[in-house]
């Protein structure tokens, strides 16, 4: 088999994987169903044929255009269905075909998920940040730890992702009520100690701990430019849900050498 022919593949999963977020993102904040009724313009209502659902291509042969009404269709439909299957390439790439893979595969749909429902509303679903904390421990266990290593691997596995879990919400609910007093406005919103306990379920407290980090840091800058741009007032609410997501998607890929590099560079003495 050619060697292209797995990655092509493995681009193209994830691209349909992105078709059914994209449904995700639009149903879940609407309280519609995932599955009823199935795919149609939300103009027309029209039903959507097969042909019209192809990733990305769909999008190209009907010109960004409903083929019935002739309604534009937002670019961002392909641009989500061409992202996932970038993140879905880069991981299989990264982990080969293993159990590793398909539980990046299952966190990056998660992720994706909830920063464009953030971005939209800015709301973060207590059925997606709830779901993808109990996919995270049943990882952790299935999916993450060799499972020839016996039952006591296995609980370090649960209990290490509990721990993330448990630090996690901890840590941004305090942020939140600190950040009431020093702002007198909310900090941030209550999503997102939400979405911070499913990074520690994923990514145990020191994935969870640098994907913070890492967010605030991107928050920060992005935040801080937009107002010195004059984009935004420092009133404004920006939702962190997407800073969180992409800090976690760099700690999935580039966690241990981040993490390795950082304790070289402060604790030299203790890294061999």
């Amino acid at each position: 088999m050619a060697a292209w022919v797995f990655p092509f593949l493995m681009f193209w999963v994830g691209a349909a994987v992105g078709s059914f977020l994209n449904v995700v993102v639009y149903r879940i904040p609407a309280g519609l169903s995932l599955l009823h009724p199935p795919s149609h313009c939300p103009k027309c209502h029209h039903r959507l044929q097969a042909h019209d659902n192809v990733p990305i291509l769909g999008w190209l042969w009907l010109r960004g255009r409903c083929r019935y009404c002739r309604t534009a269709i937002s670019v961002r439909y392909p641009l989500v269905e061409a992202l996932t299957g970038g993140l879905f390439l880069t991981a299989f790439l990264q982990f080969g075909l293993s159990l590793e893979t398909l539980a990046a595969w299952l966190l990056i749909s998660w992720l994706l998920a909830l920063a464009f429902i953030d971005l939209d509303t800015f709301t973060l679903p207590n059925s997606l940040t709830q779901s993808g904390l109990g996919v995270g421990l049943i990882a952790q266990v299935i999916l993450l730890h060799p499972l020839n290593e016996g039952w006591g691997t296995t609980a370090e596995a649960l209990m290490g992702g509990i721990v993330g879990a448990v630090l996690g919400i901890w840590i941004f609910d305090g942020l939140v009520f600190f950040g009431a007093i020093l702002l007198g406005q909310p900090a941030m919103g209550g999503g997102d100690g939400k979405l911070a306990a499913l990074l520690g379920a994923w990514l145990g407290w020191q994935g969870m701990v640098l994907s913070g980090f890492l967010a605030c840091a991107l928050g920060a800058f992005f935040g801080g430019g937009a107002i010195a741009l004059g984009l935004l007032s420092r009133r404004d609410p920006i939702p962190f849900g997407p800073f969180l997501s992409v800090a976690a998607l760099v700690a999935l890929f580039w966690g241990e050498t981040l993490i390795h590099l950082y304790l070289r560079l402060f604790f030299p003495l203790g890294v061999s």
